[in-house]
């Protein structure tokens, strides 16, 4: 039997999003198979296509009792790519997305973030968070005609652009594609934006350009439908060894680049060490896997990696989703057995004592004027308010990257951006430039490693306003406490931890919390102290439990003070004090400040 849509001219739009969603949940099961036509009409039993090994993974799950989780159907139902036609009829009628719709949506780069906005955000993709003069000033046209006159640096490099209506979703995603960038794949059960060292190719200090390799993996990912839908988001990074850090070992696949000694067994030079599973909002790291990835074989492997999670991953438990829940039950050395089956071929191992010491990162890098290995040239670090640009900012960064630099716009997972190729001559009067936008290439130690997450105000998870109160904190500690040693501060307003609070020398949560009686609730956060990453990596502790957000400066002031009155040295870092001390000892420590 025929299955037809119905003329949906005489329904509201609800009704119309309800037909909709009927009509494909009436074919469940379709997506996938190949169906035969005249020819006796058989259903054929294996599933082919691109999207053949997702249809197999959930037919394991329902074929062992199990319900998959209602993302897992929208998938089944109607793949997003095949549902274009309806975002534009949607847009058409300025309509917002059913549920389904709205995770669909996201494949594309829309996330419908009602109730906190009633309109889309839109999330880019650029490898290693580089991109054009040209482009930045076009994204800031598309953000100023479709948007909200603004946008955000993110913590994975990238850039978001919110307040989009319906009716400019579409005009949105294909101005976009007419600058040369996409937002294809960079939401919802996807492979990320794809992070590389901001500095690559001009950082002094690096082990290899990361450019070659993020650039190879982005468009691998963009032309494969059968590495869109996993079993939940993915993130792989390319760390060469620079001078600012990638954070890679929080990423599901991390490429960390090592000089590899000789004498050990395999050729000697440069390698990306791997790790895999990293996800530091379920407080993990990438594990170690003792392997070793030739650069030019970067690519092979990661799709290999994600392949066994595409046949492994849960598709019954949102939570449960991501790689770091498979390599928990299988145990990295089975995984990387099936990938290495896969691979048809075996990885190389090498022992710690075949590695060469890495070069240390930098964690003022980000910031300030700073010489590359090309004599003569400078990256400039601006930094921006917990990475939020005006539409007029960020054209103005573009003149100056185009007049006074190499072009380039360089984004960092520290929410701010870099302006390459700027010779010695013209630091000072890009230096200049930057600061006429309202912008600054000098910070405290304070401000420097303030970051925050969207926060309430743009996304429907967020218990708090984590931008706002994150400037309020800048604000009051930066009068009230000189810092002379790195520091980072991260919010994050949901237990996504967008903004890996885990991690950082104070990391906040927010939280609605006891308000003035029993039945009142108000903004605030539970505060942790000692996380870290790189060679310091480890999760922080909780030292103050259901703050009121009011009173969030005040507390991270009072933990500041603690640690200048209490440091060992003059040269003991804010970490070092913090790992000293567990979270009672540090809340009392920081109770007693006067």
């Amino acid at each position: 039997m025929k299955l037809e849509t119905p003329s949906t001219g005489d329904f509201s739009d609800e009704q119309k999003r309800y037909l909709e969603g009927f009509m494909t949940g009436v074919q469940v099961g379709r997506v996938g198979r190949n169906v035969a036509g005249a020819a006796g009409g058989a259903v054929s039993a294996e599933p082919t296509g691109p999207d053949a090994a997702h249809v197999k993974a959930q037919d394991k799950v329902t074929a062992s009792g199990k319900k998959l989780v209602d993302q897992e159907m929208f998938k089944r139902e109607q793949h997003p790519f095949d549902a274009y036609a309806r975002l534009t009829e949607q847009a058409r009628g300025n309509t917002p997305p059913s549920p389904a719709d709205n995770f669909r949506w996201r494949y594309f780069g829309l996330f419908h973030v009602a109730p906190a906005q009633n309109s889309y955000m839109c999330r880019l993709r650029m490898p290693n968070g580089i991109l054009k003069h040209w482009q930045f000033t076009g994204v800031a046209d598309l953000a100023e005609a479709h948007g909200g006159g603004y946008t955000h640096v993110t913590t994975r490099a990238n850039i978001q652009i919110r307040e989009i209506e319906p009716k400019s979703s579409v005009a949105l995603i294909e101005g976009i594609q007419d600058l040369g960038l996409c937002s294809r794949g960079s939401g919802a059960d996807n492979i990320r934006n794809v992070t590389g060292t901001p500095t690559a190719g001009i950082d002094p200090q690096e082990l290899i350009d990361t450019r070659p390799y993020a650039r190879e993996w982005h468009y691998h990912i963009l032309n494969d439908r059968s590495l869109y839908g996993l079993p939940r988001k993915f993130n792989v990074a390319f760390d060469g060894a620079g001078r600012i850090a990638v954070l890679e070992e929080t990423n599901d696949i991390a490429f960390s680049a090592v000089a590899v000694k000789d004498g050990f067994g395999v050729e000697p030079g440069i390698w990306f060490r791997l790790g895999v599973g990293g996800i530091t909002g379920h407080r993990d790291f990438a594990k170690e896997t003792g392997i070793v990835v030739k650069p030019e074989e970067a690519t092979m492997v990661a799709d290999a990696i994600v392949r066994v999670f595409i046949d492994t991953g849960d598709r019954t438990n949102r939570l449960k989703a991501r790689l770091k829940y498979v390599l928990d039950s299988m145990g990295v050395d089975k995984f990387m057995l099936a990938v290495e089956e896969r691979l048809r071929r075996k990885l190389a191992r090498v022992g710690a004592e075949a590695i060469a010491p890495r070069p240390a990162f930098d964690r003022m890098a980000h910031i300030g004027v700073h010489q590359q290995k090309q004599v003569g040239l400078n990256w400039i670090g601006v930094v921006l308010p917990v990475g939020k640009l005006s539409c007029e900012q960020m054209r103005g960064l573009a003149t100056i990257a185009q007049d006074l630099g190499d072009g380039d716009i360089r984004l960092t997972v520290w929410q701010n951006l870099l302006l390459s190729g700027v010779r010695d001559e013209n630091v000072a009067p890009a230096t200049a430039a930057i600061e006429k936008l309202g912008l600054a290439t000098k910070a405290s130690q304070i401000r420097a490693g303030l970051i925050a997450c969207t926060g309430n105000t743009g996304c429907k998870f967020a218990a708090s306003d984590t931008k706002g109160h994150a400037a309020a904190i800048g604000d009051w500690c930066e009068r009230r406490v000189e810092i002379d040693t790195p520091l980072n501060i991260h919010l994050t307003g949901c237990h996504h931890s967008c903004a890996q609070h885990y991690i950082s020398d104070i990391g906040l949560i927010a939280a609605k919390v006891p308000g003035a009686t029993e039945d009142d609730t108000v903004e605030g956060y539970h505060v942790f102290a000692g996380g870290g990453f790189g060679p310091d990596a480890d999760i922080g502790r909780e030292v103050f439990h259901d703050v009121k957000a009011e009173d969030a400066p005040q507390t991270v002031e009072r933990l500041l003070k603690a640690y200048l009155a209490h440091r060992a040295s003059a040269n003991e870092t804010f970490l070092s004090f913090a790992r000293r001390h567990d979270g009672e000892s540090l809340r009392k420590l920081a109770d007693a400040v006067q």
